[in-house]
């Protein structure tokens, strides 16, 4: 077996153990934001969001790049097998994020004021002080995942993301319903992740660093932290922008637009889960895969993983956006009948960035930070920040969530392009245009064909969802080998990677039996 290959069935098996967690998760998160929403009046649901803007932007500005830097050194000294230096970086990054965490927490309650005054609702500054035990939260809950996913524990980084899901759901869905309303919803978020965070902090202990502590080598906390910020700050500072600039944008709706749209918007947001998920699944891997190649040394090798990781990223998360586009009204339908009468547009505008995967977005950033050139990142996201600025503040006053859509659309395209660039100049490699050309057309012409037919039926919007789904499966499995965007020997390497998926990959192979053979016998 070819080492890109081998590299694959590790990233497929991680991916799984991430992807079933995200997927256990983001259902019941979506479950119980559907049923928030159900119950609150779309404007104070709408308001939720609204006060959690102040404190995400202390979280993104809290990490310093030490989540991204974990991973990367973890992955790295587990395979040197280098036990002093991987013991140092897991403790060094845990107590890092431990004293972040409390700092920018009592920050934020300091500026609950200033925050509630600039978005124009002084009456929620209470709300943003609840809200900001989640910035302490989350630097519990961020240690313990970036150490699982570095020591490919994939399974325990799930149970925390499950165990999250289930006790905010729980909370949010009780309190509400007990009358507390946006309170409540706020009240019930900040004690989940609060109990998420010490729950990875716990599983963390016992499940690496008890074991990491018998091995003998003195931690190097000074010099341990000083290389990870020499990694992470730049990563770090392209985080800040980029999440600095999705703040502001919400800064821009949350003045220029109602609250019944922001309702409307933040449901799309949870509809966009379904291809979310798989994304997300898809970058939690790709970096420490990425991590354990050198380019000088695997130059080939890292030529291959990359095409690979395009192509088959993107025959996955390509048709499931076209898919949720497709659909998006029997979906919304489905759950809301007629409430949030705008979702099934901004979803099925708000999805089409995932189209990109098929450029490569997903990859292109992970292949750089992996061998360390994060401060080439950094000038990327600089450039989208510039632009994202430029085109939100033209846009979004005149056109509201609209105008924040297209602005998502446009404004990644020139660094996506950018980063090809210099991946091809700098270790010649690039993706398959081809396949991906391919992979878009195949997934267009099974949206098309299932809008067309679910737009003639007149029956209740669950069936149109069943029939439609199948409708397109259908398509898609028949119109992608045809077409060429998948081949045979793609069907072999898939069915490779699915080995170690174990019993699961039972279910999952006979999927792939119809395209295997329609591109046999091309």
């Amino acid at each position: 077996m070819s080492k890109s290959l081998g590299l694959a069935k590790v990233s497929a098996r991680g991916g799984f153990n991430v992807l079933w967690g995200l997927t256990i998760s983001s259902i019941i998160s979506a479950v119980g934001v559907m049923v928030v929403a159900g119950i609150l009046p779309e404007e104070e649901f709408g308001l939720v969001s609204i006060v959690l803007i102040g404190p995400n932007i202390i979280t993104t500005i809290r990490d310093l790049g030490l989540d991204r830097a974990t991973i990367k050194y973890t992955t790295q000294y587990k395979t040197e097998n280098n036990i002093t230096k991987l013991k140092s970086i897991i403790v060094s990054g845990t107590l890092a994020e431990l004293v972040l965490g409390t700092v920018f927490t009592v920050i934020s309650l300091f500026l609950s004021g200033v925050m509630a005054n600039i978005l124009e609702r002084p009456a929620i500054v209470p709300l943003i002080q609840i809200a900001s035990f989640t910035i302490l939260a989350d630097a519990l809950l961020k240690a313990a995942q970036s150490a699982f996913i570095g020591y490919e524990k994939m399974n325990y980084h799930s149970l925390t993301l499950v165990f999250h899901s289930i006790f905010k759901t729980g909370l949010m869905i009780l309190l509400v319903m007990l009358n507390f309303g946006a309170y409540g919803a706020i009240v019930g978020n900040a004690i989940s992740y609060l109990s998420a965070g010490i729950v990875g902090a716990v599983l963390l202990y016992m499940v690496l660093l008890k074991r990491l502590q018998k091995e003998e080598g003195k931690l190097e906390i000074v010099s341990t932290l000083k290389t990870m910020l020499k990694f992470g700050l730049p990563l770090s500072i392209a985080m800040m922008l980029a999440g600095v600039l999705g703040q502001f944008y919400s800064f821009l709706v949350a003045i220029y637009t109602t609250d019944l749209i922001v309702g409307n918007y933040q449901v799309a947001l949870s509809f966009a889960m379904l291809v979310s998920i798989f994304a997300t699944s898809v970058t939690t891997v790709l970096f420490p895969t990425f991590s354990k190649l050198k380019a000088k040394e695997d130059s080939e090798t890292l030529r291959r993983v990359f095409q690979y990781s395009v192509k088959y990223a993107a025959l996955l998360i390509v048709p499931a956006t076209f898919a949720v586009m497709a659909l998006s009204k029997p979906g919304v339908e489905t759950i809301f009948r007629d409430k949030y009468e705008f979702t099934p547009l901004f979803l099925s505008l708000y999805i089409g960035t995932f189209l990109y995967s098929a450029i490569g977005n997903l990859s292109a950033g992970n292949l750089i930070n992996s061998q360390g050139k994060t401060q080439f990142n950094l000038k990327v996201t600089a450039l989208t920040f510039i632009i994202g600025l430029i085109v939100s503040l033209v846009l979004i006053p005149q056109f509201g969530i609209l105008g924040l859509l297209v602005t998502h659309l446009t404004i990644g395209m020139p660094g996506i392009l950018v980063s090809l660039w210099w991946i091809n100049k700098n270790y010649n490699a690039t993706i398959d245009w081809k396949s991906s050309v391919k992979i878009l057309i195949a997934s267009a012409i099974s949206a098309v064909v299932t809008y067309l037919i679910t737009s003639q039926i007149i029956l209740a919007s669950w069936i149109i969802l069943i029939i439609g789904a199948a409708v397109f499966l259908a398509t898609y499995i028949l119109t992608a080998p045809l077409i060429g965007a998948i081949n045979y020997n793609d069907t072999q390497n898939l069915k490779e990677m699915l080995k170690s998926l174990g019993p699961l990959a039972t279910l999952i192979t006979p999927l792939l039996l119809p395209i295997e053979k329609i591109t046999k016998n091309k």
